[in-house]
This record gives structure tokens, C-alpha cells and sequence, in this order.
């Protein structure tokens, strides 16, 4: 393994996988306002120094975050009514009229339909303003700066909703194939709805910016996530058409998936457009830097999902059932990160999602870029060939470790479980995991966990990450998402903070005699 020559990005840090929706608030569902401030403070003051979170993007297919309408934009949803008011853009009365039940799983629906009214709302105030206001300039700027990527967007996104939600391959022809007569008219006749986009775009940036100043005052690295795919229905497969591998009526001609695994028999069929990586090499990989330059504007830290995409991509044939009947096909990943090396230097600020189908290739792709890889502690246990490597005791210091993911079953609940259709375990296999983790652990399993954490805490990782509906010991019924399950996922919440108190306290203790987090923070990374 090559040697890491520069100083690492993590040492010793830890924190919890939590997404913005999920925290606590009066209006449906997490956002950038108050609740993720309270969110940083609670961090803090537990000893931890990483916040990870899901993609940022505007949800699309089953609101999910990794099928985003765009690779640059944020959603909406994180719009907060508390900050708007106190920007003085919605009244008292009118904020009060945004709260909704206070559920412990988020209704996007109403959701959606509160955060338009909301923007709405706030646009006719703040298009009220002087032209000479400060909030105004900083608008004006954002929108030139930003152009490169917003003014596709919004007009994506105008067009889908005149449209009723419907996909960009069911618009009207002259739209479909871009023209330009088509778009310019779209352009006049939407005025006001583009100017609502730009306008969302930009408070959500605003916001934003005062959540990350104070995960930087509280020395807290946010730890972002970038889906390698993007989704076929986006503002950037309908911009640029050209950098996607697409029939000429816009249907992919393949799409990205992986053979049969851990989750599903039939593999997983995810649907989004393979690039035409050679149009990607005729420019020199701009958009790719692009993409990495706008989201480490957001984070410090960026996850890349699906790693090994970038050493090759299972491709699957347009209009397929399932994922089952693929190929591999090789992509230029080295050539894309020798040119991010270029931008940023080593070490580079990602972690590699390495897991699925590894080869030497993707390991020595990771490896020669210095990134730190990862693990996670569920699949320890089993029949899988690689279990050992992902047991705490072998974990190095160039690793970030997880009891699970968002795509995995909570602790409790993979310990509880029964066999079924969310993934190819059968009951022997469960069987088996729950008897080898108990016989590891040397405990009832009453509390299983806090073995994980404990364990996880106690390693040589560089950083441990624990979702947060592992800190505080929920069953299946806190699962964030389910592979392969077309809607019910991505819901989940918390209701209180009062409710992570007590397991954040117990957290604060461990993390101090593991000499983690806050205690290690002199080594950490510059920011």
C-alpha cells in the first residue's frame, strides 16, 4: 500500500451521520434555521467534531437525495421560516402558519406545498427592497456568480412545474430537444416563476453559510455525500444532454446500477444515465471539477458514493427490470482525480465509499490518491468472505468507520430482524450474525448498540461516524432507507432533542477515555 506522505484529514474525529431533515423542528421536517445551529451546539458540547450528512440536492424520484433533480442545487425543503423571519421576509402570523404536526416521519407533500407558499411568500418582500439594499447586492452577486449552473436550473424547474411534475422527456418536443426559440419563449413567459428559483437558491446558500460558520467556530467538520450518478429527470441530463450516454428521444440508452448483492437478488437497478465519458476527456473533465469545486463550497469533506464507479460502471441496458444482466465497463477515474489533485492538492478532501464489488483496481485507485476508505461494523458478522476486515480491531488509522449506513438496517433492528425481502440474508444467516456478534461482544445483546459504538470508539479509525438512530437504540422502524423500496423511505425524524440527550451524555464519556473528537482536535484537519 502506498504510503501517506500528507497529513491525514481525520484523527481520532468523531461524529453522527444525522441529514438536515431529520432534525427537530415546528414545520414538518429539518431545515437550515435554528434546529441545525442547536444541532452543531449539541456536537459540541459532547465532545464530537464531525457532522455527516445525506446529499443537499432537490429530491427527486421517492424524495430521495440521491436521485436530485441537480447535481448543484440545494432543496428547497431546507428553507427555513425562522430565518425568513428574521430577515423581516414573512410576518409573525405568517409564520406561524407554516408550523405543522410534529411528526416523527416527515410528509413531503405538505412540506413541499408549505416551503412554496413560503418562498413565495418571501419573494414579494424582498423584490419590494431597494434595489441599493445589502440583501439585495448579495442576490445580485450570488445570481452572476452562480449563473454557470442556476439559470439551467431554474428554468428546469419552472418548465416541471408548468408541467405538473412530469418528467423532461414528456415535454412538449421543441422543449424536450432544447430549442432555442422554445427555450427563449419559456424564459420571457416564466419570468416571475425563474426569479422564485434563483430567489430559493439564494436563501437557501445564506442560510447555509451561518449553519457551516458555526460548525467552523465550534470545530465541527460537516461531512458532505456526492451521489456519483446523477438522475436521468435533472436540470443537468436535460442542460447537457451531450454528457450522458442517451437515445435521441432523451431515454438513457444504459443506466447505472450493481449485479445481485447484500440487498437484492436481482441486483439493484438504479436507472440513472451512465456518462459519455469520452465527451467528459474532450474538455478536460470540466464538469466533474466543476461538481467537486461547488459541493466542497457547501462542506468540508465530501463522501463520494459508489467509488468504484469511477474504476468502472456496471452497466445496464435502458428499459431492463432488473440489474441482473450487466457488464462492467472501465471508467477514467484515475484521469478525473489526477486533475482534482491539480485543484486541491493532497490530501484530497474526500472519502471513497469503497464497499460492493472491490477489485485491485478500485483499491489501488483509492490507495494512489491517499483517501481514506471505509467501514462498517454490521457486516463483521455473517458469511461474507470480507467479514474480518471489518472488525474494530483491524481497523487502521486511515479508515472511517460506521456501525451502519443510511442504507442499512438500524443496529437493533439488523439484530432483530427476520428474514425477508429487503435483502438476500435468510433466517440462518441472520441467525448466525446474531450468534457471532453476541459471542464477540460477550454481552445479552440487550444493548447491542452501544457494543457497536463502544467497539467502534475504541478503534484505530481515523474517524467514527454512528447514525444517529443508532446512538439512541432505534429498531427498524428508525431505518432511513430501504434499497430497491420505490417510496416510504427517507422519512425518518427526530421529534425533540430532549429525546438524544441522555445518549449524547453517554457519548461525551466514551468519546473522552477514547481521547476522540475535540480531545484529538489539535491534529485536525485545516479548515
Amino acid at each position: 500500500m502506498p504510503s501517506f506522505s500528507a497529513k491525514p484529514l481525520f484523527n481520532k474525529d468523531c461524529g453522527l451521520l444525522v441529514h438536515p431533515t431529520s432534525l427537530p423542528n415546528q414545520y414538518g421536517v429539518g431545515d437550515f434555521g435554528p434546529s441545525a445551529i442547536a444541532w452543531l451546539e449539541l456536537l459540541a458540547q459532547n465532545g464530537q467534531t464531525v457532522w455527516q450528512i445525506l446529499p443537499l440536492n432537490p429530491a427527486g424520484y421517492g424524495d430521495s437525495p440521491y436521485q436530485g433533480l441537480s447535481a448543484f442545487a440545494a432543496n428547497p425543503v431546507f428553507l427555513s421560516p425562522e430565518d425568513l423571519h428574521a430577515r423581516g421576509l414573512i410576518d409573525e402570523i405568517e409564520l406561524r402558519s407554516f408550523e405543522l404536526e410534529n411528526r416523527s416521519v416527515v410528509d413531503f407533500t405538505a412540506v413541499y406545498r408549505n416551503k412554496t407558499e413560503l418562498s413565495a411568500r418571501a419573494a414579494v418582500r424582498f423584490f419590494e427592497l431597494d434595489s441599493g439594499d445589502p440583501l439585495r447586492l448579495k442576490y445580485d452577486a450570488f445570481v452572476t456568480a452562480e449563473s454557470d449552473w442556476l439559470e439551467g436550473f431554474a428554468l428546469y424547474s419552472a418548465l416541471k412545474a408548468s408541467f405538473g411534475g412530469v418528467a423532461w422527456t414528456d415535454w412538449p418536443e421543441p422543449l424536450r430537444q432544447r430549442e432555442p426559440g422554445a427555450l427563449a419563449q419559456a424564459v420571457h413567459d416564466l419570468d416571475v416563476e425563474l426569479e422564485q428559483v434563483r430567489f430559493e437558491q439564494f436563501l437557501l446558500r445564506e442560510q447555509w453559510d451561518s449553519v457551516r460558520a458555526t460548525a467552523r467556530r465550534l470545530n465541527i467538520c460537516i461531512v458532505g455525500d456526492l451521489p456519483i450518478f446523477v438522475a436521468h429527470d435533472s436540470a443537468d441530463v436535460w442542460c447537457e444532454r451531450g454528457l450522458f450516454r442517451l437515445n435521441d428521444d432523451g431515454s438513457p440508452s444504459v443506466v447505472a446500477g450493481v449485479p445481485p448483492d447484500y440487498f437484492s437478488e436481482t441486483g439493484q437497478l438504479w436507472g440513472n444515465p451512465l456518462y459519455a465519458w469520452d465527451v467528459h476527456r474532450s474538455d478536460g473533465f470540466s464538469w466533474w471539477r466543476k461538481r467537486l469545486r461547488k459541493i466542497l463550497n457547501w462542506v468540508d469533506v465530501v463522501r463520494i458514493d459508489h467509488f468504484r464507479g469511477f474504476e468502472a460502471c456496471w452497466e445496464i441496458l435502458g428499459g431492463a427490470e432488473t440489474a441482473e444482466d450487466g457488464r462492467w465497463i472501465a471508467a477514467p477515474g484515475r484521469e478525473v482525480f489526477n486533475l482534482f489533485v491539480e485543484d486541491w492538492g493532497l490530501p484530497l478532501p474526500v472519502i471513497a465509499e469503497d464497499l460492493g464489488v472491490i477489485t485491485d483496481g478500485v483499491i489501488a485507485l483509492r490507495d494512489d490518491f491517499q483517501l481514506p476508505g471505509i467501514r462498517i461494523e454490521q457486516f463483521a458478522f455473517g458469511s461474507d468472505e470480507m467479514k474480518k476486515t471489518f472488525l474494530p480491531e483491524v481497523y487502521d488509522e486511515h479508515c472511517i468507520a460506521y456501525t451502519g449506513t443510511h442504507d442499512n438496517d438500524t443496529v437493533v433492528g439488523w439484530f432483530n430482524s427476520d428474514a425477508g425481502e429487503d435483502s438476500t440474508r435468510t433466517q440462518s444467516d441472520i441467525d448466525t450474525e446474531r450468534a457471532e456478534a453476541l459471542a464477540y461482544f460477550g454481552t445479552d445483546g440487550s444493548e447491542i448498540h452501544k457494543d457497536f459504538i463502544r467497539s467502534l470508539y475504541r478503534s484505530n479509525a481515523a474517524a467514527t461516524i454512528v447514525p444517529i438512530q443508532d446512538l439512541i437504540g432505534l429498531g427498524s422502524e428508525g431505518r432511513m432507507n430501504t434499497p430497491g423500496q420505490s417510496s416510504g423511505s427517507w422519512g425518518w425524524r427526530m421529534t425533540s432533542y430532549s429525546d438524544v440527550l441522555t445518549a449524547l451524555a453517554e457519548l461525551s464519556e466514551l468519546t473522552s477515555a477514547c481521547g476522540r473528537g475535540q480531545a484529538a482536535l489539535s491534529s485536525y484537519i485545516a479548515r
